[in-house]
Order: structure tokens, then sequence, then C-alpha cells
């Protein structure tokens, strides 16, 4: 990452250590510093000195799930190090522990000081987004109690309480006051000729409410031990593709991350759940669209994924109208948070329904894990869930009405409500912003084969042939419909959305390619679209841009506007090969592949959109989330497209 800061992951914790293991606690960057729990930052400031001095980094963190590195007290040549440390970090949820081994150099007795410099500010992750927004916090108050075994930090507003505990083993010499807030707990370590003495550091996090206290490992390599564990049994019976190592490779990280990327999730009769987060840093919650698409790519794989997340998103289904979270009866939640801005209504994201594709994506899922699983099951308890789902695309969500799912501009929170979802995203060719409600082209590609798999479940499985053949009579009159107000003769392309008057906005766009794999246009328009996302403009060599090079919205660093998203390009190439078009699928899926390889074979969330015929490496997207769930499972949807090719 461009700020050096190394994300350690694990279920709803993760933690963001620097170079040598500290935390400076630094507003600002691409990813925030700390220990973070629930959305909250558990542990601002963790910093480590000797004898009163920062030591140097000799070796640094490097990526993977425990953070290990190397330190010497600072000096020159003719001065060699009187001792080196060596510092070990991992977090399991709730926790951070950290085991530090300082060895002596000397020959002689050697006594040395060593101080770890520990504080929480509880501060909600929205505060330190780039947005300078800022929140008041009225009546907050921080507290702070000395431990026989080290410290704990407390926080309470209102009814919010948090608390965060460090310890360790041996306990510190004594907990020191630094002016800040901080604490300093310090060691006075006598250490044989060339001995060595360990100490063993554990912090818990207990975010507001926690039903319990965090289970506190014994040590990093416990916290390993049990992650190693977790993946071994996530990655078990799935067969790589003997024939493309670089894949079975990248299928293998990923899977490793997904497994990595489990956050907590409650059914609709409270029953326990673990569902695919969005991505760390900023991510690390359900997020229905997220966590459909992941789920339906590697459903050939891991189906327990949709068996979590149909009924975790089943329970958060909206049933009232409320404008400030966007809700309104039927409609599947975009975001959930955690938070205490969230808490106390400061920002809407507690359930927040800004989202036109999370419903119909839920009914694809269900529809396509029924199909692979045979689990009638859970397609009969989710019946009424569907129903309303249904009822909100045609009600609210504007099929009935407008002809197409459509969505408004929300104030208090996001501007665009279909994957591209940043300000600005959807535009004209020339940049102009789309102006009214909008109806966004893969939102109908969704709707269309979220009416097309209901209709075969109500037949099939709910045994209702007239709801069958309404959903069947919709979904064709909506391809009818689309064909002939999206498609734009003179590019032989369709548009990227209808505005509110319904104009066509005519940036061609990567969502062409979600048509393909909703199976929305005809073969003919769809082979057309295919062949035309690999050109030049399009195909970066690492994979299909967000838009067109030749068109004056193109930006190759914009989130929207010229990216390459991995997740994005999954669903072009299992549409290609919906088509037919394999020879495309496979050019798109290597370039993906050879993407990974060149970045620790872990795709990121979203790249630049430099051309790999002047840039031979991908150039990475600064604010991109470096574990991301969509794109983790990007491979296995890659492998389901073309195989072992």
């Amino acid at each position: 990452m461009t700020d050096r800061h190394h994300l350690l992951v694990h279920g709803s914790t993760f933690a963001a250590v620097g170079d040598g293991g500290d935390i400076s606690g630094v507003r600002g960057g691409n990813s925030p510093a700390g220990l973070f729990v629930r959305d909250a930052r558990h542990l601002s400031r963790w910093q480590l000195t000797v004898d009163g001095a920062v030591p140097e980094t000799l070796t640094p963190v490097a990526d993977g799930d425990t953070a290990r590195c190397v330190l010497v007290p600072r000096g020159g040549r003719q001065e060699p190090p009187a001792h080196t440390l060596f510092r070990e970090q991992a977090v399991a949820d709730g926790v951070f522990v950290e085991s530090l081994r300082v060895t002596s150099n000397r020959p002689v007795p050697t006594t040395v000081r060593v101080a770890v410099t520990a504080d929480a500010d509880f501060t909600d992750q929205f505060e330190l987004r780039s947005d300078h927004r800022t929140y008041a916090k009225t009546g907050a108050v921080r507290s702070r109690q000395i431990l026989d075994d080290g410290v704990e930090f407390g926080y309470r507003r209102g009814e919010w309480r948090s608390c965060t505990t460090v310890t360790a083993e041996p306990p510190p010499d004594g907990v020191e006051e630094t002016g800040t807030g901080a604490r300093r707990l310090v060691w006075t370590l006598d250490l044989e000729p060339h001995g060595s003495a360990e100490l063993a550091l554990r912090v818990a996090a207990r975010p507001h409410g926690a039903a319990q206290d965090p289970a506190v490992p014994a040590s990093p390599a416990a916290v390993n031990d049990r992650l190693l564990a977790v993946e071994g049994e996530f990655m078990e019976g799935v067969a790589f593709p003997t024939g493309w190592p670089e894949l079975a490779t990248a299928c293998a990280r990923g899977l490793s991350d997904l497994a990595a990327l489990q956050v907590p999730a409650t059914g609709p009769d409270g029953e326990d759940l673990r569902v695919p987060a969005a991505g760390a840093p900023w991510f690390l919650t359900l997020l229905g669209r997220d966590a459909l698409l992941t789920s339906l790519f590697a459903l050939p794989y891991r189906p327990r994924l949709a068996a979590a997340t149909l009924p975790a998103l089943a329970a958060t289904q909206a049933s009232e109208v409320d404008t400030r979270s966007v809700a309104q009866p039927g409609k599947i939640v975009h975001e959930v948070r955690h938070g205490e801005l969230a808490h106390f209504g400061q920002v809407p994201y507690g359930r927040y329904y800004g989202s036109v594709d999370a419903t119909p994506l839920f009914l694809v899922l269900l529809g396509a894990y029924v199909e692979h699983t045979g689990d009638v099951a859970l397609a009969q308890r989710l019946q009424p869930h569907a129903r309303a789902a249904i009822g909100w695309m045609l009600d609210h969500g504007g099929l009935t009405s407008r002809g197409y799912l459509v969505y408004r501009a929300d104030e208090g929170g996001l501007a665009n409500q279909n994957w591209k979802d940043s300000p600005g995203a959807i535009c004209s060719a020339d940049g102009s912003r789309a102006t009214g409600p909008v109806m966004a082209a893969g939102a109908q590609g969704y709707a269309y084969d979220a009416l097309r798999r209901t209709a075969h479940l109500a037949r099939t499985v709910w045994d209702d042939e007239v709801y069958a053949a309404l959903l069947e009579q919709a979904a064709g009159d909506l391809r009818d419909r689309f064909q002939r107000d999206f498609w734009m003769e003179d590019h032989a392309f369709p548009a990227l959305a209808l505005d509110g008057e319904g104009r066509q906005v005519d940036a061609l766009a990567s969502d062409a390619g979600h048509l393909l794999w909703s199976g929305l246009l005809d073969k003919e328009y769809g082979e057309l679209v295919g062949r035309r996302l690999l050109e030049p403009d399009f195909f970066s060599g690492w994979g299909v841009r967000t838009l067109a090079a030749d068109q004056a919205a193109y930006h190759p660093m914009s989130y929207h506007r010229g990216s390459v998203w991995p997740h994005d390009n999954a669903l072009i190439t299992l549409g290609l090969a919906r088509y037919g078009l394999h020879d495309e699928a496979r050019t798109v899926a290597h370039a993906l592949v050879d993407a990974a390889t060149a970045t620790g074979h872990r795709l990121p969330e979203v790249l630049a959109g430099y051309g790999r015929d002047t840039h031979p490496e991908p150039v990475p997207y600064p604010h991109a989330c470096v574990r991301e769930s969509r794109s983790a499972a990007t491979p296995l949807a890659l492998l389901t497209a073309v195989g072992g090719a």
C-alpha cells in the first residue's frame, strides 16, 4: 500500500500497522491506522521504544496473515546493535496479540528498558475518511484504568459503551502517563550474555453491544494456527485447474481471503451466520450487492456462502418506507453498519437501502442456489422474502410505472445506487452527469434474470403457475423494451443508462458486459457487444475498462470512469462464455490472471486503466481495498467461465 500500512484481517476485526509494527494513529492516507472492530478504532496508538528511542526497522512487515518484523537500535557501522528485537503480531475476532522477543548481542549482562505506548480513541471509521466531515459527539467521555497487568481504556456517550483492555505477560513494571491520554507500559529487562526475554502483549476489544469478552489466543502463533485451519477447511475439496497453475494459485489465494473475510450476521429466526464482508479496510461489513456477487461467483465451489448470505439479507429486508435510509417494503439492504455514528443516526448506514440492484441480485442468487444445490427447503423458507422482493421491483422499484428499475439520488447518502456508485459515474461520453431519476442498464439485466429465475421457482418449488406466467411475461416485456430504448444504433452498443427524461446516457461502458451475464440481449446484439468490449479502447491488457478510453469522460485513475475492476470483468467473462464467445472470454480471463500473478496472486478491488502496452505492470488504484470479497471470488468465476484453459 502506498502509505505503508499492512492489513491483518480476521472476521469483523482488522489492524493496520506500519513497517515496524507500530500504530501511529495519524489520520488521513489511503488506509486508517489502528485496530478496528465493528467500525470503531479500539487501538489508535501502539508504539515501541527501547531505551527511550524508536528502533530502526531492519526487516519490515511483509504481506501475510501474521505481521513479522526485525528491529534494532539506531546506530552506525562502527557501533553494532547491542540487541535485536523480533516482533510478531496477529488479529483474531476482537483481539490483537503481539509477541516481542529481545535478544542481546553482547557477551556480558545487559539491561534494556522496553516501553509500549498505547491509546484507544474509539473513533468511528466514518470520521477517518478523507471527505473532511466532522461529527458532534456531545457528552462523550474517555477513561483509563490501571490494571495489575496493564491498562483498560473506556469510552461512553449516552447509552453507548466501549472498552479496550491491554494486558501483558510478564506484567509491566509500571504504567506511566504521557500527558496525551495515552499510557506507557514499561519493562526493565535484565538479559544474560546473548540471552533473550519475551513479552506477550494482548489487546481485547469490547465494542458496544458485545455479548461477552472475546477469547484471547495465547500468541500470534496460536492465531496463525487457527487461521490456517480455517483456510484449509475453506479450501478443502475444491479442484483447482492443473493445466493453468497461475489460475489455480489465484483461486487458492482468493479462497484464503474469503475465509478471513467472513463476518457475523443473523438469520430470520435469530440463527448465527457468517457472511462475506465487502472488503478491508473500509468495508469490513455486510454489503448486499457485494455479498451476493461474491456468493454467486463462489456458488459452484462454496455454496455455503450463498446459504448464509440469503437468510442474512432476508433478515434485514425492509418492511416499511423510511426516507432517511431509502427503505421500501421488500427492498434488500445495501449496507449494514455497527458503529457509534450509525447508532446515533449521524450517518444513515446503520441499515441503508440505497441500492437499485441488491434486490434483483438476491433473487438471482436464490434461483441459482436452488438450481445448483437442489436445496428447495431454502427456497420454501424464503418464499415470502422472494415475493416481497418481486413486489418491490414491480412497485417501488419502478418496473410497472417506469418500465425499468429506477433510482433517485439520495442527498444524505449515495447519488448513484448501482454498482458504479461514485458521484459522476453515470455519465455521457462527454462526462456530463445524468439528471433526474436514473435507469441504469446493468440493473435491468439483473431484473430480467431475477424475474425468469423466480418464475422457475414459482413453477417448480412453490407450485404457483399463475405467478410464474406473470413473471415470465414481465421478463419478456422488459427485454423487448430494453432493446428498443437502450440500444444505440450509431454505436451498435447499449447506453449506460436512461436519464429522467428517458434520454440515452451515451457513454460506452463495461456495464454492457453485465447484460451478457444476465442474458438480456438477443444473440446478435450480444455478440456485437462482446466483441466490442475486446477492442483496444475498452481492453487495457489487464482487463476491460469501466469506460472506453476514446471518450472525454475517460480517466485511467477514476474510480468508475476508466479503471479496471476484477469483479466487473468476472461478470463480463461469464457473459462472454454464455454467448459462445469463448476466445474473448479466455482473453479477459488470462489478462486478469496475469494481473493477479503480478500482484502477489491477489486481485485488488480495482486497478488503474493504463494499458499493458505502455505499462508492463498493472498500476494500482490508490484507494482500493486490498482484500475485497468480490475480487477474491473473481478467479473462481473465471474458472467457471473458461475452465483451466
